[in-house]
């Protein structure tokens, strides 16, 4: 078959008629590739731009620009907002008693609050504030306060601390009184973070409790224990 694409006469001729489709031009690679390079060099230069150079450059745009930037400016405003929103606190914070309805009971709605009632003569309370800091850090979302207890409430005994109360929309959603309850002296911090997460002040990434390996092995201990005094007891019986 006859190439359509040949430099003949016949085929002009079929050309002409309509017969054959216009002949393709050689595509130049070198001028695609700058064509190419034009287009990706084409994006906007305020899409790279903070919202303060955004406002520098205005005067170097043009009608159809302004536009894009005031659309985009709102993107940005919405998503620094939200941003800020999500790590609005990111610290273990000191309160007195006369500041606790309003940054605990009276908090923001839907709003969760882990305060930590302590004395500084008490190693455990010392402890649970380190633990407190560092998960302040790592969920922002949720404002982490601390309180000397003698501002809060008077005479409270010293066998009652660590006292963690955990807040929302006014009320207790949980509470920790005391050092078993807070996790004993050997608390890790990935405990207080599961003890935390499980009543709601907190989404850990944590798949499963830190102390379930312990609480298993305890468990396993004691039934070794039972059967053991069992068996003796039994031995005891025969014997006689």
């Amino acid at each position: 078959m006859q190439d359509p694409n040949e430099d003949t006469e016949w085929n002009e001729i079929l050309r002409d008629f309509g017969i054959l489709p216009p002949k393709e031009e050689p595509k130049d690679e070198i001028e695609e590739m700058v064509l190419r390079l034009q287009k990706e060099a084409m994006v906007k230069p305020y899409e790279k731009m903070t919202l303060a150079q955004l406002k520098e450059a205005e005067d170097e745009f043009d009608e159809e620009d302004i536009k894009a930037i005031e659309t985009y400016r709102e993107k940005r405003l919405k998503e620094w907002k939200a941003l800020k929103k999500k790590q609005k606190f990111g610290e273990l914070r000191e309160i007195s008693g006369n500041q606790y309805v309003n940054e605990v009971t009276n908090a923001e709605k839907d709003l969760w609050v882990v305060i930590h009632l302590y004395r500084s003569s008490v190693p455990m309370c010392l402890l649970v504030n380190q633990h407190l800091s560092l998960l302040a850090r790592k969920f922002p979302e949720t404002k982490f306060l601390k309180a000397i207890v003698n501002s809060c409430i008077e005479h409270y005994h010293d066998n009652c601390l660590p006292t963690i109360f955990i807040y929302k929309n006014g009320q207790i959603e949980g509470k920790f009184i005391g050092i078993i309850e807070c996790g004993g002296i050997n608390l890790k911090l990935e405990e207080l973070e599961w003890k935390l997460s499980e009543v709601g002040a907190i989404q850990t990434d944590l798949e499963e409790n830190p102390k379930k390996g312990i609480a298993d092995m305890m468990v396993s201990s004691i039934r070794n224990i039972s059967t053991y005094d069992s068996d003796s007891s039994n031995s005891d019986n025969d014997a006689k």
